[in-house]
């Protein structure tokens, strides 16, 4: 064997078995079911909790802005294809390691043909070509072995530290290339985001996500003018993850803020470039990729919620939907051909979910003085489109668009089905899911779950986590059993 095949053999080896789990920076599947032992926060049982009526809602609306314009069509190709990231893992050595994906669900050509969909091929600034996650790794998923562009991704998994796995490819890159090779230096910024998150995004169950702390440990890195980025972090901190559910990116044309505690206001594009931060190199690449976004922005507005694909009882639906209109519309809108959507933003008090989420952007802390003062008042926020993070306390009223493909619900995914979101006395303290995405309750809307006793691995969702809570928006529990089947009825429609 000469000394090529003999580094070619040791490279597959050693890559091979860590290529899968590392690689995903937003969207991560593991194998390993280790018994989760944290310390939890003790939450308020919401079976005691006294009803809340519709008359006591405290709402305020939040302000329309002017968005640019762009091409669709250019938008998505972008999406898909675009270099939009910076640096990843050099092409060759990932197709030697993993091997080339047939499925081809984003109908690419040339190299990205063999990539799962939440990768791409690029160019870094040596030449490179180099593999990289994209913005669908969070904005897509699969549903009853459907693919659909927008639906977030329910199945992401960020138990483990991906740091300790890039240790690894530290090694095998540098022994397949050589220590100063240009492959290196593409890799190079790759490894130093994935170590800097890593140990600070561990989430305590599999299904939420970790966006909004991959974002702080970002700009707690980079100069907020330049973007370039620094080995010391200019904020230390917390070692707390507070989890969120990813919303669907069709509801974004009738949205007024992004997030959903109504933070991302004025310019979206700007927002969406916050990926592009894991591997970005200096502002002047956040320019090229900013002026690239008003395509995508079209892209992701032309996109429509997916149909039930089930059936649906119309007589029983039309009587949900004059119950919806007389007590959910205030906050969730109107559809049809007349709809309309109000963008409110929930005040805590009214809504009752989970708080840690709205608290920890308005609780005025060395940390989040420095997160809102870099986003606000550095590149992102100061040019001729800025991005705007308005902290309020609450939490926005999503439009329900498609709301039976976007399960588990509220904003931190802790309940499982719809049913169980309308009665809030039968939500399970502890949960657990296959996450086979055809595993799906037709009739109660929603995935199919055990219900545990305490958490068994990383696919039980305690909800005596912080952050992870499930009591508060039980407006549901006002309608009989009946009234709740045909509102669920209804809401299959959407």
């Amino acid at each position: 064997m000469n000394f090529r095949k003999r580094k070619e053999k040791i490279f597959y080896n050693t890559f091979l078995a860590v290529i899968s789990s590392f690689f995903m920076f937003l969207c991560i599947w593991s194998c390993s079911s280790d018994n989760v032992k944290e310390e939890i926060i003790a939450i308020p049982d919401p079976k005691e909790e006294p009803k809340v009526e519709p008359t006591s809602i405290k709402t305020s609306p939040i302000p329309a802005s002017t968005q640019r314009n762009g091409d669709a069509s250019i938008g998505k190709e972008y999406l898909i294809s675009g270099n939009y990231m910076s640096s990843g893992v050099p092409y060759t050595a990932y197709i030697l390691a993993r091997g080339e994906n047939t499925e081809n669900e984003l109908n690419r050509t040339g190299e990205n043909a063999v990539l799962a969909y939440d990768y791409t091929a690029i160019t870094t600034d040596n030449g490179v070509r180099v593999v990289a996650p994209n913005c669908l790794s969070c904005h897509s998923s699969k549903i009853n072995n459907e693919y659909i562009i927008g639906l977030g991704s329910h199945d992401s998994d960020f138990t483990i530290n991906r740091a300790i796995e890039v240790q690894t490819l530290n090694i095998a890159i540098p022994l397949y290339y050589g220590e100063n090779s240009p492959e290196w230096d593409a890799y190079d910024q790759f490894r130093k985001s994935i170590t800097a998150i890593g140990p600070k995004t561990i989430t305590k169950s599999r299904g939420v996500n970790t966006a909004n702390k991959i974002a702080e440990v970002l700009v707690s890195h980079r100069d907020k003018n330049t973007l370039e980025w620094s080995e010391v972090p200019y904020s230390n901190l917390p070692d707390e993850v507070i989890p969120t559910d990813v919303p669907a990116w069709w509801l974004l044309k009738k949205k007024n803020a992004l997030f959903y505690n109504a933070m991302g206001r004025l310019d979206f594009c700007k927002s969406f470039i916050g990926a592009s931060m894991l591997t970005l190199v200096d502002v002047t690449k956040a320019e090229e990729i900013d002026d690239k976004m008003t395509d995508v922005l079209a892209y992701i507005e032309s996109l429509e919620a997916p149909e039930y694909p089930y059936s649906i009882n119309m007589t029983l639906a039309n009587e949900g939907k004059e119950l919806f209109n007389n007590t959910c519309a205030t906050c969730h809108g109107t559809y049809g051909e007349n709809g309309t959507y109000p963008n409110v933003l929930v005040a805590l008090e009214s809504i009752e979910t989970d708080p840690e989420l709205s608290n920890h952007y308005t609780e005025t802390t060395e940390n989040s003085t420095y997160f809102f003062n870099w986003f606000n008042t550095g590149w992102f926020g100061s040019n001729t489109n800025p991005l705007n993070l308005k902290p309020e306390g609450g939490y926005v009223a999503p439009p329900l668009d498609g709301i039976w493909a976007t399960a588990p619900y509220l904003h931190n995914a802790s309940v499982p089905t719809l049913a169980d979101l309308l009665n809030s006395k039968n939500r399970p303290e502890y949960w657990s899911r296959t996450f086979d995405n055809t595993d799906y309750n037709s009739e109660k809307v929603g995935w199919n779950y055990t219900v545990e006793t305490e958490q068994k691995d990383k696919n039980t969702y305690n909800t005596n986590h912080l952050g992870y809570g499930n009591q508060g928006h039980r407006f549901g529990d006002a309608f009989t059993d009946q009234e709740r089947k045909a509102v669920i009825e209804y809401l299959k429609t959407l």
